[in-house]
């Protein structure tokens, strides 16, 4: 299954610093690895691109997702509070959502990480009756000016 990096992503992705896109298509495709039936939503937000990935069409529903900021990526678990992370990979201090900071691919090799991974696709799969049937990426409309930083001409 084709599931190459749509134009408009890569249209969003370029307004970021060049280190970032190559960095956020390698986490995509980490994530798409594990869950290759999942559907992308896809945003182009106030203060990063995002895609988040579910089951269904509905974002209510989803498990994971990547986010990029001028910096890094985030590779987020929607339900990451409920993950077994014995790794202590897992950052934030909301009531549900964690996240893995990744600037470098090699972040990706995280002892424990695929473990989080895997179990946060069952959380997503434990959430639908049916998978779709032919998966796909959707871009989303978003509101509100854009806060990302430009890419300098220097």
């Amino acid at each position: 299954m084709d599931r190459t990096a749509p134009e408009a992503l890569l249209e969003f992705l370029a307004a970021l610093p060049p280190p970032i896109t190559p960095l956020f298509l390698t986490v995509r495709d980490r994530v798409l690895t594990h869950a290759p039936d999942a559907n992308e939503l896809i945003y182009d937000a106030y203060n990063a691109v995002s895609c988040a990935y579910t089951f269904s069409d509905r974002l209510k529903e989803g498990f994971m997702h990547v986010a990029a900021y001028a910096g890094h990526v985030n590779l987020g678990f929607n339900r990451g509070a409920a993950l077994d992370d014995r790794s202590s990979l897992l950052q934030g201090i909301g009531a549900s959502i964690r996240h893995v900071r990744i600037t470098a691919p090699e972040d990706l090799d995280a002892p424990g990480l695929t473990a989080l991974i895997d179990a946060a696709v069952t959380q997503g799969l434990d959430r639908v009756e049916t998978l779709p049937s032919a998966p796909q990426s959707i871009i989303k409309p978003t509101t509100g000016a854009k806060r990302r930083p430009g890419k300098s001409s220097a």
